[in-house]
């Protein structure tokens, strides 16, 4: 998206109802402010990544094969 198209948006932004609007910068003000912080891992984040670690350090890692599986298994078609 360009500068300009984020112009034209706040632009019809400004024509909404006010109630509209102030939802509106409630959504990006909230979208700011998560991007902004530190994100915090939960537990069963934090054993995955541990278990990721350890197969990795053991040598252990998906097979080409395995990895394409799985990549066509996400793959729009």
């Amino acid at each position: 998206m360009t500068k300009a198209e984020i112009d034209a948006v706040f632009d019809r932004v400004k024509t909404w109802p006010p109630e509209r609007q102030e939802k509106a910068i409630r959504v990006l003000l909230e979208m700011e402010a998560a991007g902004m912080g530190v994100y915090v891992l939960s537990d069963d984040e934090r054993a995955a990544i541990e278990e990721g670690m350890a197969q990795a350090r053991s040598g252990k890692f998906a097979t080409d094969e395995e990895v394409a599986a799985l990549f066509d298994r996400y793959r729009q078609k």
